[in-house]
């Protein structure tokens, strides 16, 4: 049973489309298209633009300095996109909810894609479950999806990098 469609999948969407932005609202479709959003309508330019302020307001929360900050700036972003739960069964894959209507521009989607599957996700499984790589000179945006809720890493070539500079430091003369 797949109780929470709105958390990991989107929150990591976010955190792809905000380590690397997209350069246009065809880069923009593409990629919500590869991790497997159904865009059917046209994507504009505006799209574009209003996913990057969507994607600067997800940075604050990424970068809150405590847990009451962080939902403060989420709540926000929910109260922006006007997000509502409702059942639905398009397609006729089976009902579920979405929060969010119908037709729907692609900017708008994002943004309530994002801020109620961030909130989902952080409520889910800790407020601290989403950062930035503990590298210094790594700014990549993560969520830790883990079983124990204590990655500190991007990947696993940011924390053998940084192993291997702390190795070195303590056997350093």
């Amino acid at each position: 049973m797949h109780l929470n469609p709105y958390g990991e999948d989107v929150v990591n969407l976010a955190a792809d489309l905000a380590n690397r932005r997209p350069a246009s609202a065809e880069e923009l479709a593409d990629r919500c298209r590869a991790a497997g959003l159904l865009v059917d309508l046209p994507v504009t330019p505006q799209d574009l633009d209003h996913t990057r302020d969507v994607l600067d307001a997800w940075e604050e929360a990424v970068d809150a300095d405590d847990e009451h900050e962080r939902a403060e700036l989420l709540n926000r972003m929910l109260a922006a996109a006007a997000a509502y739960p409702r059942l639905t069964d398009h397609a006729g894959d089976g009902w579920h909810l979405h929060y969010r209507d119908d037709g729907r521009p692609l900017g708008s989607l994002l943004s309530a894609l994002i801020s109620v599957g961030t909130a989902l996700h952080l409520a889910g499984r800790g407020m601290h479950r989403l950062r930035r790589c503990a590298v210094t000179e790594c700014t990549t945006i993560f969520a830790d999806t883990s079983r124990t809720g204590r990655q500190r890493y991007c990947s696993p070539r940011c924390a053998n990098r940084d192993a291997v500079r702390r190795h070195r430091a303590r056997a350093a003369p």
